[in-house]
C-alpha cells in the first residue's frame, strides 16, 4: 500500500474512534439520566463530521492535533475567563508564582481579549519600579506585535538572561500614543510579606503583596517583631495584593482571629467545602486596620472580608476587584491540563465576593457603565451581618468601612517614572557625592533644579503647572531613590508611603480612636453620613 493511501486509511480510523469515543461519552451521560443528554449525543455527531469533513475538503492540510486543541479551547472559552486550557510548559509557569521565584520582568499578566494585559506589577520589580501598572495593555515586545499572542507565547518573548534588556511597548487607557519601557531583566525574588515596621505613633505596618506558600511563616516573624516593639495598633496593606493560595488566607486571618473558625465557604453545583482556622494562636487586642483597593483580588479579599465579618479589623480604603471564583487544576493524560471553575466564595457573613462584571470584561466583552452601577446598586442593596451585628454589603469585593480615594500620577510624574529618570537621577547624584546620604536628607531648590535639569536631557517636557501639581511627589520621590541607593529598600518605602493618602487616613484613624469599638461607631456615622 502506497504511503499516502496508508496515511488517508490511518487518519479515517483515527477520526472514526474518535467518533465513537465521543458518542460512547454521549450514551453513558444519557444512560446515567444527565440534563440534555440526548441533546449532547446529536452534537457529538456533528462534531465529529464537522472535523471530517473539515479534514477532506480544507484547502491545505490541516493537523489534526491542533483542530482538537482549537475544539477544546473554544469550549473553555465559552464559560468564563478562569477556565483555560494548559500546555505542560504553561502549567509551569502558572504554578511558578506560588513558589516563591523566578526570572523577568516583574509582572502578572492575564489575555483579556486579543490583549496581554498587566494584572499587577509585583512590587520591588522593575516593572514597578519604572510604573508598568494594572490594566496597561502590552502591545509589543521589542517591536514585534504580541497582539493575539496567549500568555505563553508572550511569557517566551520577555523573559530573558538577566541583565539582558527589553522594550514593552504598551496601550494604556487614557493616552493617545503607545509608550515604550526600556527594562532591564532580574531575578523576581516574590516575598510575600516585603516591608514591616514601627510608625512614629506606634502603630505596625505591614504589607502582604500576595498569598504565596511563604505567606505565613513571613507573617509570623514580622508580627512577631512588631509585637516586641510594642506596637499599639496594626495596618495589614493588602492593596496591589492579587491573591493567590487559598490555604495561605484562611492560615493568615487564622493568626488573628483564633482556631475553629469558619473563614470561607466553595459552593458549586457538585459539591460544598468549608474552611476553618485551625490554630490556637495568642490574642491580639489591639486595633487592626486593613487597607484594600480596586486591585485586591481573590485570597486578599477573603482576608480583608474575612476580619471585617469577625469584627477583628476595620478595612479601609477603595472597593475590592471581586474575584470570588474557585478553580481547580486537572491533568489530562497527554501531560497537558485544564484549570476549571467550579465553585464561588462566601465568606462568613453569607457574602460571595464575586462581580460578575468582572468575568466579561476579562473575556475582552464591553460592560456599559448602566450595567455596572445596575450590578453595584444591586451588590450594595444585600446586607448582611458581622458577628458583632454590624451591616457589611455583599457582593461585587469587598466594600470598605471607610472608604479613601486613591493617589492619582499626573502625566507628567508617570512620565518621569517610565522614564526612568528618578532612578537614573539617583545613580549620578550619588557617584558625585561619594554616596553620602542620610536617612531623611532634604531636597533643596539645588537638588530639585539639578533633577529637572537632568529631566530635560531625556526629552521630558513640562509646565509650571505640571510642576506645581507634582513637586510634592516629584521631591518624596526623589527622597526615596536616593536612600534607596544608600539604606535599602525598606528605608526608601518608609519614605514612599508617608505621602500616601490612604495610609495617612488609617493613620489618623489611630490618633483619633484607641478602640477598635471606637472605630466602628466612626464608621458608622461615616455611612450614614454618605
Amino acid at each position: 500500500m502506497k504511503q499516502k493511501q496508508r496515511t488517508a486509511l490511518f487518519t479515517i480510523m483515527g477520526v472514526w474512534i474518535l467518533t465513537a469515543t465521543l458518542l460512547l461519552i454521549a450514551t453513558n451521560a444519557f444512560a446515567q439520566g444527565r440534563p440534555g443528554s440526548g441533546n449532547v449525543y446529536n452534537q457529538l455527531q456533528i462534531f465529529s463530521e464537522v472535523l471530517m469533513k473539515l479534514r477532506q475538503n480544507y484547502v491545505t492540510e490541516l493537523s489534526d492535533e491542533e483542530l482538537i486543541e482549537a475544539a477544546i479551547k473554544g469550549m473553555l472559552g465559552s464559560t468564563d475567563p478562569h477556565t483555560t486550557y494548559f500546555t505542560s510548559d504553561e502549567f509551569k509557569d502558572f504554578t511558578t508564582s506560588t513558589k516563591g521565584s523566578f526570572g523577568g520582568l516583574g509582572i502578572q499578566i492575564d489575555k483579556i481579549g486579543d490583549y496581554i494585559t498587566v494584572v499587577s506589577p509585583i512590587e520591588g520589580t522593575p516593572a514597578f519600579r519604572m510604573g508598568i501598572t494594572a490594566g496597561d495593555r502590552i502591545i509589543k515586545v521589542d517591536g514585534k506585535s504580541i497582539v493575539g499572542f496567549s500568555t505563553d507565547e508572550s511569557i517566551k518573548h520577555m523573559r530573558g538572561d538577566v541583565g539582558s534588556t527589553v522594550v514593552i511597548t504598551i496601550s494604556r487607557p487614557g493616552n493617545a500614543n503607545p509608550i515604550d519601557f526600556t527594562i532591564v531583566r532580574e531575578v523576581i525574588k516574590i516575598k510575600s510579606v516585603p516591608y514591616s515596621f514601627k510608625m512614629d505613633n506606634g502603630v505596625g505596618y505591614l504589607r502582604i503583596s500576595q498569598f504565596n506558600e511563604n505567606t505565613v511563616t513571613e507573617l509570623r516573624s514580622a508580627l512577631q517583631s512588631l509585637e516586641e516593639e510594642g506596637i499599639n495598633g496594626l495596618i495589614v496593606d493588602l492593596r496591589f495584593n492579587p491573591g493567590g493560595l487559598l490555604d495561605q488566607a484562611v492560615d493568615t486571618v487564622n493568626e488573628f482571629i483564633g482556631g475553629n473558625k469558619l473563614v470561607v465557604e466553595t459552593k458549586g453545583r457538585t459539591r460544598q467545602d468549608a474552611l476553618y482556622t485551625r490554630y490556637n494562636t495568642k490574642p491580639r487586642e489591639y486595633p487592626i486596620i486593613v487597607l484594600v483597593n480596586e486591585a485586591s483580588a481573590s485570597a486578599s479579599e477573603i482576608f480583608a472580608g474575612s476580619l471585617q465579618d469577625w469584627d477583628k479589623g476595620l478595612v479601609v480604603g477603595k472597593n475590592t476587584f471581586g474575584k470570588g471564583s474557585v478553580q481547580q487544576l486537572m491533568p489530562l493524560s497527554n501531560g497537558n491540563g485544564i484549570k476549571v471553575t467550579t465553585s464561588y466564595y462566601y465568606i462568613k457573613s453569607g457574602r460571595c465576593i464575586h462581580k460578575m462584571s468582572n468575568d466579561k470584561r476579562l473575556k475582552g466583552q464591553e460592560v456599559s457603565e448602566d450595567e455596572l452601577s445596575k450590578e453595584d446598586e444591586e451588590n450594595h442593596n444585600k446586607v448582611y451581618y458581622t458577628s458583632q451585628n454590624r451591616e457589611v454589603y455583599g457582593g461585587g469585593g469587598i466594600t470598605p468601612d471607610i472608604v479613601v480615594e486613591n493617589d492619582f500620577l499626573t502625566l507628567f510624574s508617570a512620565d518621569l517614572r517610565r522614564k526612568n529618570v528618578f532612578f537614573n537621577f539617583a545613580v549620578d547624584y550619588l557617584i558625585d557625592h561619594n554616596h553620602n546620604i542620610s536617612k531623611n536628607p532634604e531636597i533643596t531648590d539645588r537638588i530639585m533644579q539639578d533633577f529637572l535639569t537632568y529631566a530635560k536631557t531625556q526629552d521630558i517636557t513640562y509646565t509650571m503647572a505640571d510642576l506645581d501639581s507634582s513637586r510634592a511627589y516629584i521631591e518624596n520621590t526623589i527622597k526615596s531613590e536616593l536612600v534607596r541607593k544608600v539604606h535599602g529598600d525598606l528605608e526608601a518605602y518608609k519614605i514612599t508611603v508617608s505621602q500616601d493618602k490612604q495610609l495617612l487616613e488609617a493613620v489618623s484613624l489611630f490618633n483619633r480612636f484607641k478602640t477598635l469599638d471606637e472605630m466602628f461607631i466612626y464608621a458608622d456615622s461615616h455611612k450614614k453620613e454618605r
